[in-house]
């Protein structure tokens, strides 16, 4: 089906962060209500297949994207590194400064998106941010990685998406979520495993996010 909100800009990007340069891609419809922040997680990228099908939602309902890797290939080789989540969180900070110092998004409220390890990042960047995020949406995340001294901070309406069949993850979800006292909901999605690889469930993924996107992130008339 046609996309409503056709992409005008679609522009790879180097953010410098720390002294490093990571790369993104930024694509924007003609007249964006919000731009959200993928932050993948482990072993993943900003080519994540599960994370552009949701991406590709967000924009027909009229978001901008900005899919990044916040590790560079060499540093991704590292196991450890992957799991820094301290590591992460300056990164998708420095990410999010580029964004307001950019003048195609400087004026666009910004949400985050977060995966496995990027959503621990993405709670602890919003606690930091404060108000200068909107809303934070983990997919089959680690929020509890986040750490109870930045959860307990978050104020950004925080949306967490689990896999019915992904047992360990749930319990881990819940335990995060008990320490969140913003707006906030637990989604279990029936029959979805870790990476919500079975028929509909993704669909069902990127449905949940665009709704909660564009019920708290995008600023009404």
């Amino acid at each position: 089906m046609k996309s409503i909100h056709p992409t005008e800009l679609s522009q790879l990007v180097s953010i410098p962060v720390d002294h490093v340069l990571i790369e993104g891609m930024l694509e924007l419809p003609a007249k964006p209500s919000g731009l959200v922040l993928f932050a993948h997680g482990s072993g993943s990228s900003r080519h994540s297949p599960r994370n552009n099908f949701v991406a590709r939602e967000l924009r027909e309902k009229g978001l901008g994207t900005l899919l990044m890797d916040l590790l560079t290939p060499q540093e991704d080789l590292v196991y450890q590194t992957r799991f820094d989540i301290t590591l992460l969180t300056r990164r998708l900070l420095l990410a999010s400064q580029w964004v307001k110092d950019n003048v195609q998004t400087a004026l666009l409220p910004i949400g985050y998106f977060g995966a496995s390890t990027g959503a621990a990042a993405a709670l602890r960047a919003a606690a930091a941010m404060g108000d200068g995020v909107r809303v934070v949406v983990s997919r089959g995340g680690r929020p509890d990685l986040a750490g109870q001294a930045d959860l307990v901070r978050v104020s950004a309406p925080t949306l967490l998406l689990v896999g019915g069949l992904d047992t360990q993850v749930i319990e881990l979800n819940q335990a995060a979520y008990a320490l969140l006292s913003c707006t906030k909901k637990l989604s279990i999605v029936p029959g979805a495993t870790h990476l919500f690889e079975e028929a509909g469930t993704l669909e069902q993924v990127a449905s949940q996010a665009a709704a909660w996107f564009d019920h708290h992130l995008v600023v009404k008339d």
